[in-house]
């Protein structure tokens, strides 16, 4: 009767010793190669070579050892028909049973800082993902492992019935495909963006399993968090959490938003964020200062909200966000003091993400929508202040300038139609996801109550008729910042004209739907 054989060539040599010792305990023969053998021979792992089985030589730096018909005629060949194996007995071809390989660490190499494009490539596994898809190919016959994860559960099927079962080995097999695929995906990506390929004819995304998540936006809906297979440092998907409970679906959404505002301001700044759209935005010389402006912005909806700091959290502001109930709080870091007194909320979540990885925060955005994907770049565009335009009679004074500067970096980042009430530290109302524009000035408006009397008003796009621009007028709206372009923009600036109001058109529209 032959020997069943397993295959064994791993880059990642976690726990590979111990699982070998079970399989040679079963009497399975050990084909190895490299650095692979080396290492279980030391271990007191009788192999067999590469070379032994194909009676060739490994060639040209590795790159040619185990791409050979002696190895995947013994993977691929079926044990059900009898011409399979009558050819392997013609050719000398003896099967292989088991196969555990990892690949080259490509990913691990592109992830180091100023890897050279030659290094890249030569980290590019080919003769392992052959062997594994050749191996996955066959799983009616072949148990093939590319997680050292999976060693134990193969270690105790063969111990208790003397082989795996068929479902372990198809449940392996479409492992391993998902594992070759994210491989490529990742080449791919890499590749692609070398050559500055912008829209590939097909588009290969790989993500890693994050976080199971209890349900998605709401209770009967099933979830998941999956991290881009090359992290971004500045996301809610890098943060640490500290304490309290796991995020959930719409936690993660929320802080997200959250995050991609704070990514605005350099100096001190509180973001507080419900529901996707920002409650209240200060900023401030201190960030106690930033954070009185934030919550005073909208002190009924930051309640059970996410609020992200852009400075370490002390303890005197963590004394004022321990009297709000919140959901999540994210900052650089938090002062021992603070968090000891945050962390006394068992379910407050608190997260450290590193701010000075905020501008290699650059990705495309991708929504799905039934059947497809929408694909677009990220609205981080770089205004030039200088070139905005007053189109009104007035111009705004210094201070309203500031304000409305403030006002333009928080209004893109406000559900459409989006409208922003503001003065130069704080928001003061703020109007989002109205069908019409004028809803959403009411909206504004109303929420900055007295405090619109100081204020400036930004639209994230062009005032369709002039109804916006006189109820603003009426109710006190000093300075207007929007992008301009409308059919009836002579009416807008007409009717700012008739009020007073000093309006300056920026040329760039930012929706957010």
């Amino acid at each position: 009767m032959i020997k069943k054989r397993a295959l064994i060539s791993v880059s990642d040599k976690t726990g590979v010793a111990d699982f070998v010792k079970g399989l040679a305990k079963q009497g399975i023969e050990i084909i190895s190669t490299g650095g692979t053998k080396a290492m279980l021979e030391q271990a007191g792992i009788q192999t067999i070579s590469i070379e032994e089985v194909t009676d060739f030589p490994e060639m040209m730096d590795g790159r040619v050892k185990t791409l050979h018909p002696k190895i995947h005629g013994g993977l691929l060949g079926r044990r059900d028909l009898s011409e399979h194996m009558e050819a392997m007995e013609r050719h000398n071809i003896q099967p292989i049973d088991f196969v555990c390989v990892n690949l080259y660490p490509f990913k691990k190499t592109i992830l180091k800082e100023h890897v050279t494009r030659e290094e890249a490539i030569e980290n590019i596994d080919i003769g392992g993902p052959s062997m594994l898809r050749s191996a996955a190919k066959n799983y009616q016959s072949v148990t093939v492992v590319v997680d050292p994860n999976d060693y134990d559960e193969v270690l105790s099927e063969l111990a208790s019935a003397g082989e795996t079962t068929l479902l372990t080995r198809q449940r392996l097999a479409a492992k391993v495909f998902r594992h070759t695929a994210a491989y490529d995906a990742l080449i791919a990506e890499y590749l692609t963006e070398a050559v500055g390929e912008k829209e590939p004819e097909t588009l290969t995304l790989t993500y890693d399993l994050k976080q199971s998540l209890r349900y998605g936006e709401n209770s009967h809906q099933k979830a998941a968090f999956y991290q881009n297979a090359l992290p971004l440092s500045f996301s809610i998907a890098s943060a640490k959490q500290l304490h309290g409970k796991e995020l959930s679906y719409n936690n993660i959404k929320d802080a997200d938003a959250a995050i991609r505002i704070s990514r605005e301001f350099d100096q001190p700044a509180v973001v507080a964020v419900k529901h996707m759209n920002p409650c209240g935005v200060g900023i401030g010389e201190t960030l106690d200062k930033a954070y009185q402006y934030a919550y005073q912005a909208d002190p009924l909806s930051i309640f059970g909200g996410i609020v992200v700091l852009n400075r370490e959290v002390d303890l005197k502001v963590a004394e004022k966000l321990h009297q709000l109930f919140l959901e999540i709080i994210i900052a650089p870091s938090f002062s021992d003091e603070a968090l000891t007194i945050l962390s006394s909320k068992k379910n407050l979540r608190l997260l450290t993400l590193d701010f000075s990885k905020k501008s290699q925060a650059i990705e495309d955005e991708k929504v799905s929508v039934l059947g497809g994907l929408l694909i677009q770049d990220q609205d981080i565009m770089k205004e030039d202040v200088e070139k905005w335009q007053v189109v009104t009679k007035r111009n705004p004074t210094s201070a309203e300038r500031t304000a409305l500067e403030f006002a333009w970096k928080t209004v893109k980042h406000v559900k459409s139609n989006a409208i922003v009430v503001a003065n130069s530290q704080q928001t003061l109302g703020i109007g989002a996801g109205q069908m019409n524009r004028v809803g959403s000035v009411q909206i504004a408006i109303k929420q900055a109550g007295e405090k619109v009397e100081e204020a400036v008003l930004a639209s994230d796009a062009f005032f369709p008729m002039s109804d916006s621009i006189e109820y603003a007028g009426k109710q006190g709206i000093k300075a207007i910042i929007q992008p301009g372009g409308s059919i009836k923009d002579q009416e807008s600036i007409d009717m700012a004209d008739k009020y007073g109001i000093a309006m300056v058109f920026t040329d760039n529209r930012h929706f957010r739907h």
